[in-house]
């Protein structure tokens, strides 16, 4: 019994560590370059940004709609999580009228605390 018992627990052993390497995790969700979403923040606007990018996803290889600057004010409408490990706001720039995604990170108070559900 001993024997079957020393050559079964190595065989389990290898199974319970090979298994959770083969599950598959899920993608980090993200707006792809063109993605627009309706306002669902409603907090106030705010004058956060200091020359980011507004950008058409959120993603730093997505095309540049526009500059944020800290005499502009925002309207946030939601946030994201980027593929780079940031989430993203996208955002109405109310000084220019264009909307765009924002890394959180370039915002002083860290962006929209309201999901966008992608």
């Amino acid at each position: 019994m001993k024997r079957r018992l020393a050559a079964v627990v190595p065989a389990l052993a290898a199974v319970a560590i090979a298994v959770p390497l083969s599950i598959a995790t899920p993608a980090a969700a993200h707006a792809s370059c063109g993605t627009t979403v309706s306002d669902k923040d409603s907090s106030s606007w705010g004058k956060t940004a200091d020359g980011a990018n507004e950008r058409s996803g959120s993603s730093t290889s997505c095309t540049i709609k526009g500059v944020a600057y800290s005499t502009q004010t925002l309207d946030y409408h939601c946030y994201t999580s980027g593929n780079d490990g940031y989430t993203w706001t996208y955002l109405r720039n109310d000084s220019t009228g264009i909307t765009g995604w924002v890394r959180d990170d370039l915002l002083s108070d860290g962006g929209s605390y309201v999901s966008c559900g992608i």
